[in-house]
């Protein structure tokens, strides 16, 4: 069983990443969100169009918020480096995957009313909730607890299938989290709370650790959702 405390788990390896020891902890839930029945069947193109659909007008009223979180993690950031990656992201999301969210919306007939105000999951509204307390009550470490679960899951659930589905929404959604430049930014994304987490007090790390698994039990209940 994993070590209840960073320091326990640093002090029985010479390599111990913080966001590892924030991952082993999330256990079972973080298998359960990057091995779940939607993105196996994503992954193999038989996921069926109006569980996506379904899901995908969730994802994007989630991803609203999931914006403003990463506005306030550009103006929580210690450094100008950090502030820039983080400004780089918030571009791609509100361009080139929101672009993504258009054209898809197009291809499976979303209305307009689904698309500028849908009917919100109890999940969703739920994360929505996470991610603004989390940003706004907290540091910047605290934002990057919700953040660094919600980026890493989707690139690993997304470089797992071996053959592309054809159809073309399905494809495109996996591709835009297996890429390098979102690979690597994900790596930076944890490599940001691998520096600022181990010199946190205990009390902080508890606090991190909750943020983190409460990120990923919603993953798994937001991809349940779907099949509702």
């Amino acid at each position: 069983m994993t070590a209840e405390t960073f320091e326990a788990y640093a002090a029985a390896r010479t390599d111990a990443r913080f966001t590892e020891w924030l991952r082993e902890r999330s256990e079972p839930d973080w298998a359960d969100a990057t091995e779940h029945r939607f993105v196996r069947e994503l992954g193999d193109g038989t996921l069926d169009d109006a569980l996506f659909r379904r899901y995908l007008v969730q994802d994007y009223a989630f991803v609203g918020t999931l914006t403003s979180a990463f506005g306030y993690a550009v103006g929580q950031a210690p450094t100008m480096e950090a502030k820039g990656r983080l400004s780089e992201f918030l571009g791609i999301l509100t361009d080139e995957e929101d672009n993504y969210f258009e054209r898809s919306f197009d291809e499976l007939d979303v209305p307009d009313s689904d698309r500028i105000d849908p009917s919100k999951a109890d999940v969703t509204e739920a994360f929505e909730d996470l991610l603004i307390r989390a940003a706004v009550q907290g540091g910047y470490e605290e934002t990057l607890a919700v953040l660094v679960p919600a980026e890493w899951i989707y690139l690993t659930w997304a470089t797992t299938p071996s053959t592309p589905p054809e159809t073309v929404y399905l494809r495109e959604w996996i591709e835009i989290h297996n890429t390098p430049a979102f690979e690597t930014f994900v790596e930076w994304l944890r490599c940001e709370l691998d520096k600022y987490g181990p010199s946190l007090s205990e009390h902080r790390q508890r606090r991190i650790e909750r943020l983190f698994c409460r990120t990923v039990a919603l993953e798994v209940e937001f991809f349940d959702a779907a099949y509702e």
